[in-house]
C-alpha cells in the first residue's frame, strides 16, 4: 500500500482502477517464477503506477475467492514512493492519491477497507515510535 505525506500533514495512500473489473483497489499482481513476495510487490507497483517504492512493514494479508473459484491470499506492505510519477499504466486507467477517510468511501472491497484499517493502525504505531 503506496502512502505519502502531504505539506499539510495529511496522509495519503494510492489507489489504481481497473477498468476490466470495474473496480478501485490497491496495485497487486502474480508472482513470477523465481521472485520473491517483495520483489514482486515492488515490480507490480511500478508496472501499475509508474512509481518505484521502498518498503515498508508487511502489512496483515487478505484473501479472497476469484472469479474461477479459487482462495487467493494477497500479501502487502506500506510502500513509500522514491522515484516515478503515479500514472495508470498496464490494466489500469486511473489512478489517485486519496486521504485515508475518501480512500475508505471509494474502495470496492471490504477486505480492502480492512487492510486501509490494518494500515492506519500500523502508520499511528509507526509514527508513535518516531516521535
Amino acid at each position: 500500500m503506496i502512502s505519502r505525506q502531504k505539506r499539510d500533514g495529511r496522509l495519503e495512500v494510492l489507489l489504481i482502477h481497473r477498468p476490466e473489473r470495474q473496480d478501485w483497489t490497491f496495485p497487486k499482481g502474480k508472482l513470477e517464477r523465481g521472485e520473491t513476495h517483495e520483489e514482486c510487490a515492488l515490480r507490480e507497483v511500478e508496472e501499475e503506477t509508474g512509481l518505484r517504492c521502498a518498503l515498508g512493514l508487511e502489512l496483515p494479508p487478505t484473501s479472497h475467492i476469484d472469479n474461477k473459484g479459487r482462495l487467493k491470499r494477497v500479501r502487502y506492505w506500506m510502500m513509500y514512493p522514491m522515484a516515478g510519477v503515479a500514472e495508470p499504466r498496464n490494466e489500469v486507467d486511473a489512478v489517485q492519491w486519496l486521504t485515508l477517510d475518501r480512500a475508505a468511501r471509494v474502495l470496492t472491497y471490504p477486505r480492502d477497507r480492512e487492510l486501509l484499517t490494518s494500515f492506519a493502525r500500523a502508520q499511528r504505531r509507526t509514527q508513535g515510535v518516531l516521535s
